[in-house]
Protein backbone atom coordinates (compact mmCIF):
# COMPACT_ATOMS: atom_id res chain seq x y z
CA UNK A 1 0.00 0.00 0.00
CA UNK A 2 1.30 3.42 -0.78
CA UNK A 3 2.00 6.33 1.39
CA UNK A 4 -0.97 8.10 0.18
CA UNK A 5 -3.73 5.57 0.94
CA UNK A 6 -2.49 4.90 3.98
CA UNK A 7 -2.18 8.66 4.72
CA UNK A 8 -5.89 8.79 3.46
CA UNK A 9 -7.06 5.51 5.30
CA UNK A 10 -5.41 7.34 8.81
CA UNK A 11 -7.68 10.04 8.25
CA UNK A 12 -10.97 7.98 7.79
CA UNK A 13 -10.32 6.01 10.58
CA UNK A 14 -9.80 9.70 12.80
CA UNK A 15 -13.64 10.23 10.87
CA UNK A 16 -14.62 7.30 11.86
CA UNK A 17 -13.70 8.16 15.84
CA UNK A 18 -15.77 11.54 15.32
CA UNK A 19 -18.78 9.69 15.10
CA UNK A 20 -19.13 10.25 11.19
CA UNK A 21 -21.51 7.56 8.84
CA UNK A 22 -18.71 8.43 6.46
CA UNK A 23 -21.34 7.32 3.50
CA UNK A 24 -19.41 8.44 -0.02
CA UNK A 25 -22.60 9.64 -1.42
CA UNK A 26 -22.77 12.41 1.63
CA UNK A 27 -18.69 12.88 1.54
CA UNK A 28 -17.29 16.53 -0.77
CA UNK A 29 -14.29 14.75 -2.33
CA UNK A 30 -10.81 16.01 -3.10
CA UNK A 31 -8.71 15.25 -5.80
CA UNK A 32 -10.51 11.48 -5.68
CA UNK A 33 -10.26 10.98 -2.40
CA UNK A 34 -13.63 10.71 0.03
CA UNK A 35 -13.25 13.80 2.90
CA UNK A 36 -13.27 11.42 6.58
CA UNK A 37 -16.51 13.21 7.28
CA UNK A 38 -19.43 13.35 5.34
CA UNK A 39 -20.80 17.02 4.55
CA UNK A 40 -22.66 17.87 7.73
CA UNK A 41 -19.98 16.35 10.01
CA UNK A 42 -17.34 18.97 7.91
CA UNK A 43 -19.80 21.70 8.76
CA UNK A 44 -20.33 20.87 12.40
CA UNK A 45 -16.60 20.78 12.64
CA UNK A 46 -15.94 24.13 11.06
CA UNK A 47 -18.53 25.54 13.13
CA UNK A 48 -17.22 24.07 16.91
CA UNK A 49 -14.07 25.91 16.82
CA UNK A 50 -15.89 29.00 16.15
CA UNK A 51 -18.58 29.51 18.09
CA UNK A 52 -16.03 28.29 20.97
CA UNK A 53 -14.34 31.50 20.10
CA UNK A 54 -17.48 34.34 20.04
CA UNK A 55 -19.03 32.39 23.07
CA UNK A 56 -16.08 34.39 24.85
CA UNK A 57 -16.08 37.50 22.57
CA UNK A 58 -20.12 37.97 21.94
CA UNK A 59 -22.40 35.41 22.63
CA UNK A 60 -25.44 34.61 20.98
CA UNK A 61 -28.93 33.87 23.33
CA UNK A 62 -29.84 30.54 24.24
CA UNK A 63 -32.68 30.88 22.02
CA UNK A 64 -31.29 31.77 19.03
CA UNK A 65 -28.31 28.78 19.61
CA UNK A 66 -32.26 26.60 19.66
CA UNK A 67 -33.34 27.74 16.81
CA UNK A 68 -30.01 27.53 14.57
CA UNK A 69 -29.69 23.47 16.21
CA UNK A 70 -33.01 22.96 15.07
CA UNK A 71 -31.95 24.22 11.33
CA UNK A 72 -29.53 21.45 11.13
CA UNK A 73 -32.30 19.08 13.01
CA UNK A 74 -35.26 19.94 10.18
CA UNK A 75 -32.91 19.52 7.20
CA UNK A 76 -31.87 15.78 8.58
CA UNK A 77 -35.74 15.38 9.50
CA UNK A 78 -36.77 16.38 5.19
CA UNK A 79 -33.94 13.98 3.97
CA UNK A 80 -34.84 11.41 6.20
CA UNK A 81 -38.67 10.93 5.69
CA UNK A 82 -38.09 11.83 2.00
CA UNK A 83 -39.92 15.30 1.38
CA UNK A 84 -37.17 16.55 -0.20
CA UNK A 85 -33.69 15.17 -1.08
CA UNK A 86 -30.94 16.94 0.55
CA UNK A 87 -27.41 17.93 -1.21
CA UNK A 88 -23.94 18.08 -0.04
CA UNK A 89 -23.67 21.92 -0.20
CA UNK A 90 -26.91 22.07 1.70
CA UNK A 91 -25.65 19.41 4.56
CA UNK A 92 -22.35 21.36 4.90
CA UNK A 93 -24.53 24.57 5.12
CA UNK A 94 -26.87 23.44 7.96
CA UNK A 95 -24.11 21.71 9.42
CA UNK A 96 -22.34 25.02 10.28
CA UNK A 97 -25.49 26.60 11.45
CA UNK A 98 -26.93 23.56 13.63
CA UNK A 99 -23.18 22.97 14.96
CA UNK A 100 -22.68 26.77 15.29
CA UNK A 101 -25.54 26.50 17.76
CA UNK A 102 -25.13 23.45 19.62
CA UNK A 103 -21.85 24.05 20.12
CA UNK A 104 -22.93 27.09 21.92
CA UNK A 105 -25.38 25.24 23.68
CA UNK A 106 -22.87 22.95 25.24
CA UNK A 107 -21.18 25.57 26.46
CA UNK A 108 -24.31 27.25 28.52
CA UNK A 109 -24.42 24.12 29.83
CA UNK A 110 -21.10 24.27 31.00
CA UNK A 111 -21.24 27.80 32.37
CA UNK A 112 -24.53 27.27 34.52
CA UNK A 113 -22.94 24.58 35.72
CA UNK A 114 -20.00 26.22 36.45
CA UNK A 115 -21.91 29.00 38.02
CA UNK A 116 -23.38 26.44 40.25
CA UNK A 117 -20.82 24.68 41.80
CA UNK A 118 -19.19 28.14 42.61
CA UNK A 119 -21.97 29.42 44.23
CA UNK A 120 -21.99 25.68 46.63
CA UNK A 121 -18.16 26.13 47.24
Amino acid sequence: MDKETKTWLKWMRLGKLYGCHQRADRSFFINGWQMPVCARCLGVAISTPIAVILFFIHRISVSVAFIMAAVMLVDWTIQFVGLLPSTNIRRLITGIIGGFGVTTIQFYIILYIYKFLTQLF
